[in-house]
């Protein structure tokens, strides 16, 4: 009977980040330990403990059953993360529905009274109060998901401890029967999850350094669609003139050393609005106007398309320069482009691109000029701007596709190194990866959902 080492990997997820490995440090007689990198507040906090070989595979029934009982821990992780969003966003949920039958007993107060003038005045906004009436089952609807959630952990945990058993005694239950009720399980949580998906931008968090490196300006970055256990890092030093592309590994790779793989790109890319998607790199040839599709995996080009009428070469750059007229970003959607033309009075301009063809599918235009913005990112189908690059800056402006609107909204964003020159969304982590002054940070991101 051959022994196999296993690992029980203990992954922590708070808000939606993904914390990155960075141990090991401080090895115990029989153990390892690895810590694991975190914001000023703790926000972030992950640890991996690797236990002694104890475990032996007798048989394939023995195999099937540690496989599942791994499945299950990383369903009751998700579970986790959904657990703490819900839990968060219930807050808002309480203090609108309190709010909103607050106001309708005033409402209700007035009118029975003898101040018929002010009831008067107040029909009209009664009126509105109507139109708010839908909203209610809304948050009675949020309120039963959150319920669901709490019986998701539950019952996941009843599975662990049934695996759990079942791999001592090896026999006690039956092994389908228990397969069928994780398989069950697991669509119930994804069709909740996708429930969840998007939302509203509420806050940022505090930066987190991952690494110092490279010159003032660049762009890194993963790829939200990679397979598991896919972690490279893509790393772009510079905004022109320069055609090599690091590759690491893992983040790990990327923080602890400088083992890397370089690329070397067909053309010299424009400005720090790189994103690698799917398995290709997507960028902005040097002094045109041309979006290029670079495969990584046969590094070559796969697609080239001009897109039409957008400014390049330092015509309309984000407010700190650097040729970053056409800035490519991804979201749960798919793959944008960010310019501005001419015809729209050097203003933004908003397209969604088949990430195949590099066709634009729909535009959108805004009234926000390009020259003003520091940076800008997608999340949700919403273009959020920054109001700078150095010192105190902010998100203060949102273009909603979906509804063709815009507000102008007030999210700090801490500045740590007092010059952004990259800041993208990555829907995968659910966090922001910036280029801050020769420093690689991530921030976490909060999100309002939303139930449809």
């Amino acid at each position: 009977m051959e022994c196999e080492e296993l690992h029980l990997y203990l992954l922590l997820l708070l808000m939606g980040a993904q914390c990155v490995l960075v141990g090991p440090a401080a090895p115990e007689e029989g153990w390892q330990v690895y810590s694991s990198a975190q914001d000023s507040e703790g926000r972030c906090v992950c640890t991996v403990v690797a236990p002694q070989q104890s475990a032996c595979s007798r048989d394939a029934q023995t195999k099937q059953l540690r496989q599942l009982l791994e499945k299950v821990r990383n369903m009751s992780q998700s579970i986790e993360v959904l657990d703490q969003r819900t839990q968060r966003d219930m807050q808002f949920v309480e203090k609108m529905e309190v709010q909103l039958k607050g106001l309708e007993n005033k409402f209700k107060q007035v009118e029975d009274g003898h101040e018929t003038n002010i009831a008067r005045q107040y029909k009209s906004i009664k009126a509105k109060m109507e139109e708010l009436r839908p909203l209610i089952p809304v948050l009675e609807a949020y309120r039963a998901d959150a319920l669901l959630v709490r019986q998701f952990r539950e019952e996941a945990a009843n599975v662990t401890e049934l695996l759990g058993n079942l791999q001592d005694q090896m026999g006690g239950l039956d092994y389908q029967d228990l397969h069928g009720r994780v398989l069950s399980l697991e669509d119930r949580l994804r069709a909740c999850m996708q429930r969840l998906a998007c939302g509203k931008l509420t806050g940022i968090s505090e930066p987190v350094t991952i690494k110092t490196s490279g010159s003032r300006f660049g762009s890194w970055m993963t790829d939200p669609l990679a397979p598991p256990g896919d972690n490279r890092v893509w790393y772009m030093d510079g905004y022109h003139n320069n055609r090599f592309v690091r590759e690491y590994q893992s983040m790990y790779d990327f923080m602890t050393s400088d083992n890397f793989t370089s690329h070397r790109l067909p053309h010299p890319w424009s400005g720090t609005g790189q994103v690698v998607y799917n398995g290709s790199l997507y960028f902005n040839k040097f002094q045109s106007h041309t979006i290029i599709r670079f495969d990584l995996a046969s590094a070559l080009i796969s697609r080239s398309r001009q897109l039409d009428f957008a400014g390049f070469n330092n015509m309309y750059h984000y407010s700190w320069g650097g040729h970053s007229d056409i800035d490519l970003m991804v979201d749960e959607g798919g793959l944008w482009a960010v310019y501005a033309t001419n015809q729209n009075a050097g203003n933004i301009v908003l397209s969604r691109l088949n990430p195949n063809t590099l066709q634009v599918v729909r535009s959108w235009t805004t009234n926000h000029p390009k020259r003003s913005a520091g940076e800008a990112f997608m999340i949700c189908g919403t273009l959020y701007v920054t109001n700078g690059y150095s010192g105190g800056t902010k998100v203060y402006y949102a273009y909603n596709t979906n509804s063709s609107t815009y507000e102008y909204i007030d999210i700090p964003l801490a500045n740590k190194y007092s010059h952004l020159s990259m800041l993208d969304y990555n829907p995968r982590d659910r966090a922001l990866y910036a280029w801050n002054n020769g420093h690689q940070v991530l921030y976490n991101v909060t999100l309002y959902h939303i139930i449809q």
